[in-house]
C-alpha cells in the first residue's frame, strides 16, 4: 500500500470501492443521487390589517334611480269632423266635408249636365207636333188628329246631346273623380273623395259603383242622403257600402 500525499487522510479500499474519509466539520455528505433537501422559505406573516378609513369620509353617496319621466301627456281625440283611422289602419288625418259642402258639390256636378239635357229636350219638343181633338157643344169628341214626332234631323241632334250629357257624367263623376278624387263640383269646393282604408282615390270602377249605391240612399225616404248630418264619419249609405269618405282641403 502506498502512502497518501502529505496532508490527506489515508483511505482504504473496500470491497465496493475506495472509502473516503468524511469531510471536515463532521457533516455527512449526502449520497449521490439524492437532491439536497430545501427547507421551507422564510415565512411571511399575514398582511397588516387595514383599519377603518379616516374619520370624515362617509360611505360613497348612493346613486338613486334616474329621474323618472312622468306619463306622457295624453293626446286628446281629434275634434269632430276629422278623418280618423279606418278599419284598415290608415289614418287620413284630414277634415271631413260637412253636409252643406257635399250638397253644393253635388249640385254643381248636376248643373253641369243640365244644359245639354235641356237643349235636347227643347229640340225634341220643338220638332214635334202634338195631337188635337175637336169637341162639340155637347162635349162630345168629334175629331182627333194624331201628332207627329220629331224629324230625323231633330232626333239626331237630340240623341247627340243626350250622349254628350252621358259623356259628361261618365268623365266627371267616374273617370275624373275616380282618378283624382275630385269631380268638377268637388274641385270648386276643394273636396276630395278617398278610400277610407287607403286614403287614395278609388278609381273609375268604384266611383261608378258608388253612384249606383246612391240608389240605397234614396230607398229609405232619402234618409241616406241626410245621414252625413249626424254620422261620425259623415258618410252616406253609399259611402259606407264602398268604404269612402269625403274630405275638405284647407
Amino acid at each position: 500500500m502506498s502512502e497518501p500525499p502529505h496532508g490527506e487522510e489515508p483511505h482504504t479500499q473496500g470491497p465496493g470501492g475506495p472509502h473516503y474519509p468524511p469531510p471536515p466539520g463532521g457533516q455527512q455528505q449526502p449520497p449521490y443521487g439524492t437532491p439536497p433537501g430545501y427547507g421551507p422559505p422564510p415565512g411571511y406573516g399575514p398582511p397588516p390589517g387595514y383599519g377603518p378609513p379616516p374619520s370624515g369620509y362617509g360611505p360613497p353617496p348612493g346613486y338613486g334611480p334616474p329621474p323618472g319621466y312622468g306619463p306622457q301627456p295624453g293626446y286628446a281625440p281629434p275634434p269632430p269632423g276629422y278623418a280618423g283611422y279606418g278599419s284598415g289602419g290608415y289614418g287620413i288625418g284630414q277634415r271631413l266635408a260637412n253636409w252643406g259642402q257635399r250638397l253644393a258639390a253635388y249640385l254643381i256636378d248636376s248643373l253641369i249636365t243640365v244644359p245639354t239635357a235641356a237643349i235636347a229636350s227643347i229640340v225634341v219638343a220643338a220638332s214635334s207636333t202634338p195631337g188635337t181633338a175637336t169637341v162639340d157643344a155637347s162635349g162630345n169628341t168629334t175629331e182627333v188628329t194624331g201628332g207627329s214626332g220629331p224629324g230625323a234631323v231633330a232626333l239626331t241632334i237630340a240623341i247627340l246631346l243626350w250622349l254628350a250629357t252621358l259623356g259628361l257624367q261618365i268623365y266627371n263623376r267616374w273617370i275624373l273623380q275616380g282618378r283624382t278624387g275630385q269631380s268638377w263640383g268637388k274641385q270648386a269646393l276643394k273636396l276630395r273623395l278617398l278610400s277610407e282604408s287607403t286614403g287614395q282615390p278609388i278609381g273609375a270602377g268604384m266611383a261608378f259603383v258608388r253612384d249606383l249605391a246612391h240608389i240605397v240612399d234614396s230607398l229609405a225616404c232619402y234618409l241616406g242622403w241626410l245621414w252625413p248630418l249626424w254620422d261620425a264619419k259623415r258618410q252616406t249609405f253609399a259611402d259606407k257600402l264602398v268604404k269612402t269618405v269625403v274630405t275638405a282641403e284647407g
